[in-house]
């Protein structure tokens, strides 16, 4: 596979670089996106052969689907935020679990064009919530809306081809 020229990404769609991984792994997937309301789903989606690696979604832009959908305790939506490091790991650990998946992406922040709670436009938390535990990184992103909402799918799918690449095989099941 050609990697780009820092050699750190594989060329071509991070989404299709997951999937194929996740596929090659015998591994499942799943999403929860507040910020990016559905957008990567929709690129985890557009790549052939994902219904043997996908097995669903949530989108919850609303606060209160944090908690009743995804699973965050509302106790840490009150203290925080739904813009907050802990709450994106909450959010891909709860939908790593209720969407019975090995892997999770999650994704929360600020999209504009205000800033929300306090918290500036472009800030944004990604979460990969897998076997070997939950990574998040944040994101300070400059530009409009469009550029922020796409340029954190494809950084959460870069942050989830570098933890599948560095975790040893789960396989079906293996959660």
């Amino acid at each position: 596979m050609e990697h780009d020229a820092n050699g750190a990404h594989p060329v071509g769609s991070p989404a299709a670089a997951v999937v194929h991984s996740l596929a090659e792994r015998r591994e499942t997937l799943a999403a929860v996106e507040s910020l990016t309301g559905g957008l990567l789903a929709a690129a985890i989606v557009e790549v052939a052969g994902v219904s043997s690696v996908f097995r669903g979604g949530l989108v919850v832009y609303a606060t209160e689907l944090k908690s009743g959908l995804a699973g965050v305790p509302a106790e840490l939506l009150a203290e925080r935020g739904p813009v907050d490091p802990e709450v994106a790991a909450a959010l891909a650990e709860g939908g790593r679990d209720r969407c019975g998946a090995d892997w999770c992406l999650a994704t929360t922040g600020v999209a504009g064009p205000e800033p929300q709670g306090g918290k500036p436009v472009g800030l944004v938390f990604i979460a990969a919530a897998g076997p070997t535990g939950t990574t998040v990184r944040e994101l300070d992103l400059d530009g409009g809306r469009e550029f922020i909402r796409s340029a954190t799918v494809t950084e959460a799918l870069r942050m989830l081809a570098d933890r599948i690449h560095e975790a040893p095989r789960a396989g079906v099941g293996q959660r």
